[in-house]
């Protein structure tokens, strides 16, 4: 199985949706993630959309596991912002367990936003981002040593 994100970035929706399917949800995150988005992955654009994105939106996530809650670090400088409520729950993907990083409740922002992560690897998590129900790309989530 993939456990780095250039692995996962030449992977097909497919091979995703089947890491995704076969991970298991893994104990809530804790600490900084560097966070990569994965927009048409498999293909050439993959690599360019993930370092166009992390540089200018997005880079990560702040998770506290004891409260259950995260911050995204977006913008070029990494500003914590976009608060989110963490919890295991079903997945909207496969009805299995996975954790949810909800947003409905915590950000006028995001508030049409869930993320569903699972463990891939050792400090590493795959994603699905959800508008309201409908599910939109995917993102790696790595913990440093």
């Amino acid at each position: 199985m993939a456990t780095t994100v250039k692995q996962l970035l030449k992977m097909s929706q497919a091979e995703l949706d089947d890491l995704f399917r076969n991970s298991p949800a893994g104990p809530l995150p804790d600490g900084e993630a560097n966070g990569t988005a994965i927009v048409a992955p498999g293909t050439k654009v993959a690599g360019v959309a993930a370092k166009l994105i992390h540089l200018l939106t997005w880079q990560g996530k702040v998770f506290d596991a004891e409260r259950g809650i995260l911050r995204n670090k977006i913008l070029p400088l990494g500003h914590k912002a976009i608060a989110a409520k963490v919890y295991h729950d079903t997945s909207w993907f496969d009805k299995k367990e996975c954790i949810v990083l909800d947003y409905s409740k915590t950000s006028l922002l995001a508030q049409w936003i869930r993320d569903e992560i699972r463990l891939i690897g050792p400090r590493t998590y795959l994603g699905i981002v959800y508008w309201r129900k409908t599910k939109t790309i995917d993102f790696a989530l790595e913990f440093p040593r």
